[in-house]
């Protein structure tokens, strides 16, 4: 401790600087490294219709947002589109009366399945759900997932 004492303040904070540089590397480093579980090996917290699902964010999406966010679901339902997107494929159930819609990103290990799918199978699938946001210019909700899968 005496020898940090000695040291002179622009020394002492360039150490203080290189101690934040090495946690901020080790902390992006364990962030973009990070890896998850396989969902279809994960207990749903919820299961629920598509139209159930949806209209819950129609009524009150912050009661909504608050209850699934984070959450593992199971959704199932009718899929109303088929979105190939870069390296995955999105599907999508969609409430035809309000517009908002539920849309799902496969993992990486599920793909074949997803790609698979045709508009109008009826389907349930399993992912994380990060939640709705309300369009004020669209006048619909959207309801994000990730780390999908089909359900047997």
């Amino acid at each position: 401790m005496k020898f940090l004492l000695k040291l002179s303040i622009g020394a002492r904070l360039l150490i203080t600087v290189l101690i934040l540089l090495a946690a901020g590397a080790g902390i992006y480093w364990y962030v973009a490294t990070d890896t998850f579980a396989d969902t279809s090996n994960r207990r749903s917290a919820f299961t629920v219709s598509a139209q159930d699902f949806i209209a819950e964010f129609n009524t009150n999406d912050t009661a909504a947002n608050k209850k699934y966010t984070d959450k593992i679901v199971t959704v199932s339902g009718r899929v109303s589109a088929v979105e190939p997107a870069d390296t995955t494929v999105n599907i999508k159930f969609i409430d035809s009366t309000s517009g908002s819609y539920a849309i799902f990103a496969f993992q990486e290990q599920h793909l074949g399945e997803a790609k698979a799918v045709k508009p109008g199978d009826s389907i349930s699938i399993k992912g994380s759900c990060s939640g709705g946001i309300y369009s004020m210019i669209l006048g619909y909700h959207s309801i994000s997932f990730k780390r999908c899968a089909l359900t047997k």
